[in-house]
């Protein structure tokens, strides 16, 4: 079962980024799993799913942020070969 987490910000942000608010919350939530996905709290997996999309898009998003989509080292690397 799914949480619910509620962030408020302020409304003129969308706008100053020229995003839609469906755009700006979509990009938070990619941004989170991101984060957590970089800093080995959670797996690709798991990362697309808070992030709202399947794990290749997940990973396929990686790049602009700068984070390599094998950022668990070779473990992670030879987990990924074994899910392919």
């Amino acid at each position: 079962m799914n949480q619910l987490m509620q962030i408020s910000y302020p409304q003129e942000i969308p706008d100053a980024l020229n995003m839609t608010r469906e755009e700006f919350e979509q990009e938070a939530r990619l941004s989170m799993a991101v984060k957590l996905f970089e800093t080995g709290k959670i797996s690709s997996g798991k990362s697309a799913e808070i992030a709202g999309m399947d794990r290749v898009t997940f990973l396929m998003n990686l790049h602009r942020y700068k984070v390599s989509m094998f950022n668990d080292g070779i473990e992670g690397l030879e987990q990924e070969i074994k899910n392919a």
